[in-house]
């Protein structure tokens, strides 16, 4: 299936609460007390057609699906509840490779971003909320993620991968991934309001987060 005929499917549940597909579709949520993290992602998957991927995010060939949880703020709002994965910086390559040919730049254009509001751990309700695409076809999107991976790329260069920090980048960050605060490996980040921009939310304030 490719990426629009996904996003177009994929639009027309919108609304509709996960929980009841999970069931319809024989997908696990809860295995005695462990819950399957993925299971919202494997449900999509299942509703697709396609067959279920193991992986955090889902690599169907010419596009990627990733989910993202949203949560209702006390003012009855809904916002972005987490920063999302892109992908792992690898120093030598982010260093000699710019932008427009970098990974980065390719992961972003095949993703296809789901949101659905997390209400509570115990997954009894879930609504999809947004689908959407990481095109970065708005020009201010595109020339500001653009200066973030310039930022990353001046710091390898010229400071070194471990001064690599999530308080840079305004809509995408390079922070520590993996356990443990020892961990040396790094990953590109979407700050939250860079996904509520996307998913066309309105963030609730202008703080990095």
């Amino acid at each position: 299936m490719e990426r629009q005929q996904a996003i177009e499917k994929l639009k027309q549940l919108e609304g509709t609460d996960l929980v009841p597909l999970a069931s319809k579709y024989e997908v696990t949520i809860w295995k005695g007390d462990k819950k399957n993290k993925g299971w919202a992602g494997h449900v999509l998957e299942r509703y697709l057609g396609l067959p279920i991927n193991s992986a955090k995010s889902p690599n169907f060939g010419s596009w990627e699906l990733k989910i993202v949880p949203l949560k209702r703020l006390k003012s009855g709002r809904i916002a972005v509840k987490e920063t999302m994965a892109i992908t792992m910086i690898d120093p030598y390559n982010v260093k000699q490779t710019p932008f427009e040919e970098s990974h980065l730049l390719s992961k972003l254009q095949r993703a296809v971003v789901c949101a659905r509001l997390f209400e509570s751990q115990r997954e009894e309700r879930s609504l999809l909320v947004a689908v959407a695409a990481f095109d970065l076809a708005d020009p201010v999107l595109y020339e500001q993620v653009k200066r973030d991976y310039e930022e990353t790329r001046e710091c390898i260069a010229s400071r070194g991968f471990d001064c690599l920090t999530g308080k840079m980048g305004v809509f995408v960050q390079p922070r520590t991934k993996g356990p443990g605060h020892g961990s040396r490996s790094r990953a590109f980040y979407a700050r939250t309001q860079f996904v509520a921009k996307i998913l066309g939310l309105e963030h609730p304030d202008n703080s990095s987060s």
